[in-house]
């Protein structure tokens, strides 16, 4: 047997070392995994065995080149969520709560029955929280990447009995967020459009290692500016909501301006187009609610 504590304080030095935002919290939830515990439940583990030692040491090896922790672990939480990710799959941030927190309010202060789209939807962390946070309603979660969708089909499939037991429904659709003919037939059917689409300058490398690295390129670049898919999916949203919808998309913190400014550029389409911050105080997202005008652009 080996000292369980020994272990986290060397491990914890590693990490820190490797430039791990939170080395001591990383080895901690590593130790977890191995023991198959909860982190809250490590205070009463002081050996763990030969066999454990190294995969710990394994895993903690991997987490000093970088490679995600939710990676090493399979699972990301996102608000009450625990979701399974791995390669070929964005993995949820925090940030992006916020966006869910206000479609969520939005969706609560109307009568059912509600019906939502999450456009470019990944692991289905915005789709499923929607769907589990207000009873009945009906996301549809768009997603085109053929990984991507293993994961959210995965996660659709994990949480069933949650869904069933709010009387709530997440149906996959595997498409392209940006096309205008994939969900036509609900057109100015729904209540709300929220997306989280790729947003980063083609130009621009991602300065963590965990996203430049294993996030798929297909969930963070689009175009010189980084907006390609967010206009298309913002003609999409258009095209999708009834009068009165509410729409929200995450963007960069560089494009606090330029994602209000082109939804403001769609003649007729939005109003009350509002901009919002982060946790750490920085532009993270624009909302903003359907006109009853028809949707006119390409």
């Amino acid at each position: 047997m080996v000292d369980s504590k020994d272990l986290l304080s060397s491990a914890s030095l590693l990490l820190s070392e490797a430039g791990v935002a939170s080395p001591h919290v990383d080895a901690e939830l590593l130790m977890a995994h191995v023991c198959g515990i909860e982190r809250s439940q490590l205070a009463s583990v002081f050996e763990i065995s030969l066999d454990q030692t190294q995969e710990f040491n394994d895993l903690v090896a991997l987490r000093v080149k970088r490679v995600p922790l939710q990676h090493l672990t399979g699972v990301a939480y996102f608000r009450h969520l625990e979701l399974a990710v791995g390669p070929g799959v964005f993995v949820p941030r925090p940030e992006t709560e916020l966006l869910v927190e206000a479609a969520i309010e939005y969706l609560k202060a109307i009568s059912g029955p509600r019906i939502a789209v999450d456009l470019c939807s990944g692991s289905g962390a915005i789709a499923l929280s929607i769907a589990l946070e207000v009873p009945g309603t009906l996301v549809l979660a768009v997603e085109l990447s053929d990984d991507a969708v293993k994961w959210l089909a995965h996660n659709i499939v994990d949480h069933a009995s949650k869904l069933e037991a709010v009387g709530s429904q997440v149906y996959l659709h595997h498409g392209n967020a940006g096309d205008r003919n994939l969900l036509n037939d609900m057109a100015g059917q729904l209540d709300a459009v929220v997306t989280n689409p790729p947003y980063i300058p083609e130009a621009m490398i991602p300065r963590d290692p965990e996203a430049r690295d294993h996030d798929p390129a297909m969930a963070l670049f689009s175009g010189l500016d980084g907006l390609d898919v967010a206009r298309q999916v913002a003609w999409v949203g258009a095209d999708l909501l009834k009068s009165g919808g509410f729409f929200g998309m995450e963007h960069a913190d560089v494009q606090g301006e330029s994602v209000p400014a082109f939804l403001n550029s769609m003649p007729g389409t939005w109003e009350q187009v509002q901009d919002h911050k982060d946790y750490n105080k920085l532009p993270r997202f624009t909302t903003a609610v359907r006109t009853d005008q028809p949707s006119v652009g390409r």
